[in-house]
Parts: C-alpha cells; structure tokens; sequence
C-alpha cells in the first residue's frame, strides 16, 4: 500500500471515529445512514474534488449535493476537520449549542451546497447545478450523493433522462447502495432484486460502475476517472455499501436506521482498522 493510501485509509477510520463518538455523545439517531458514506465522502473531499477552505464562495469549487440528507454527519465532521465550518458546531451537534440540523439545509459559509430534507430531489438540483454549468461554460465538476431508498423516487430517473439526453457529462452520480432505508431492505419494499438497478440505469443510456464502497483508494480513483471522462453522458458509481459500517450491533439492521446504541450493544465493538 503507497503512504498516500494508506494516509486515506486512516483519516476515513478518522472521520468513522469522529462521526460515532460525537452522535453517540450528543443522542444524534441517523448514525447508521451516516456511517455508510463515510469512505465515499473521505475519497472526494481528500483526494478529487477542487475546493478552497478558506474561500467556500470560490467560482470554480467542485460542487456536492448530498441527497440523502439525513445522513450528512460524515459531511459534517469532514468540513469541520477541513476549517470550512467551525469545529464547535460539529462537536456540538444536535445540541441547543449548534446551529447544524439533523437534516442537512443550504449553507454555502458552511460549505454546504443544497438542502434535501425530501429525499428523492437532490438528483435533480445536481443535474440543473451541472446543466447551468455547461451553458455558462463553467469547468468545475458536480457530484451527486444518492441513497439506493432513493431510486425509488420518480424525480431521479427524470433527472437522469434529462441528464443523458442533454449529454450533462460534467455530472457524477455515486450511490451509496447501503441496501437499507428507513423501515427495511430495499429488496421488501420495492425492488425486486439487487441487479435490477444496475439493469435499469444501463436502459437508461448509462455506464453505471459497481465497486465496493468502503474501498477509500478505489472509490478516489473511479471519482477521479469520472470527473476526467471525455464522455458524452453522466458517470454513475455504484458503491456497494454496509449501513451502519463500522459499529458491529449497527450493520446492515434495520432498526438502526434512527437509534442510538445502548451502551451494551456498543460494547459488541467496531469493525475498523485503525483504532483512536
């Protein structure tokens, strides 16, 4: 493993870290949610997206809308750690001394770039953030965070269709395919199996990727890829995720979905490498 690899690896684990001891703290319930994005969010905001920490209004920034909103802990604690929001409204979270929400809302002083408390719309603020891009011949780069619960929502295969058809290729859609949404698997309340999704976005005139997505290096390396791609369409990344991904009582239960741990469960210990 190169030294840079291995650095991503440990401040992902960081972040894991950071994002369990601060919501178990503070009583903050979508933790599970959070957890599943956490190497996603690490891979573009320390290894692929253009940004300025001291300047979030930055013309040229890459830009990210995180759609499953919810679950934006991770996003927090890596703003914080990066100074664009200040650490105390991140060690404070959920509390009366925070002004953060649970559900993340626009702040762009706060470096965040949309509010998507209804699920299902942040495709398509991504997809009118990227096509203003490209009429305006602007060069960054837009990134859009999807829940896999989220492709059932209509609003995302529209802004898809829109996408393909108006070549929107400066636009990628990463899937956090955790499998789990808020009162089940994906499986039992809509989709019928794991690779119709995949079959569905071929149909729809994309490439989607599959990969693990708790793989920090691989994913940094597919983003990479997909901002630099000469193609004519959006790139989409399947990252195949486990919900509640480094607390062992928390993976891949439903009932975590908005639940604190009992000091119990989180003696079943954690499932990361680097330790703190």
């Amino acid at each position: 493993m190169k030294p840079n690899d291995r650095q991503l690896k440990k401040k992902a684990d960081q972040i894991r870290h950071e994002v369990i001891e601060v919501s178990v703290c503070n009583k903050a319930g979508h933790i599970a949610p959070s957890l599943s994005a956490v190497d996603i969010l690490t891979a573009l905001y320390y290894n692929v997206m253009a940004i300025k920490a001291g300047d979030p209004y930055w013309k040229n920034r890459d830009r990210l809308v995180f759609s499953k909103a919810h679950g934006c802990y991770a996003l927090y604690a890596i703003l914080a750690d990066k100074k664009i929001l200040p650490a105390k409204e991140w060690q404070k979270f959920y509390t009366c001394d925070s002004s953060l929400l649970g559900c993340m809302e626009r702040r762009l002083e706060y470096g965040l770039e949309a509010g998507c408390g209804s699920l299902g719309h942040g495709l398509p603020i991504a997809t009118g953030m990227a096509f203003g891009a490209k009429l305006q011949k602007n060069k960054y780069h837009t990134f859009c965070i999807i829940g896999d619960g989220e492709m059932q929502e209509g609003t995302t295969w529209e802004a898809l269709q829109f996408a393909v058809k108006h070549k929107v290729s400066n636009l990628t859609v990463i899937i956090d395919d955790n499998r789990l949404q808020a009162m089940d698997f994906v499986v039992k309340i809509l989709d019928r199996e794991e690779k119709d999704k995949v079959k569905r976005l071929r149909g729809f005139g994309l490439k989607p990727v599959v990969c693990n997505g708790h793989d920090v290096v691989m994913l940094a390396d597919l983003m990479r890829s997909a901002k630099n791609s000469s193609g004519t369409t959006p790139s989409v990344i399947v990252a195949r995720t486990v919900k509640g991904f480094g607390l062992k009582c928390m993976e891949n239960v439903p009932k975590f979905h908005f639940r604190i741990p009992t000091t119990e469960e989180m003696r079943l210990g954690r499932s990361y490498e680097y330790g703190y």
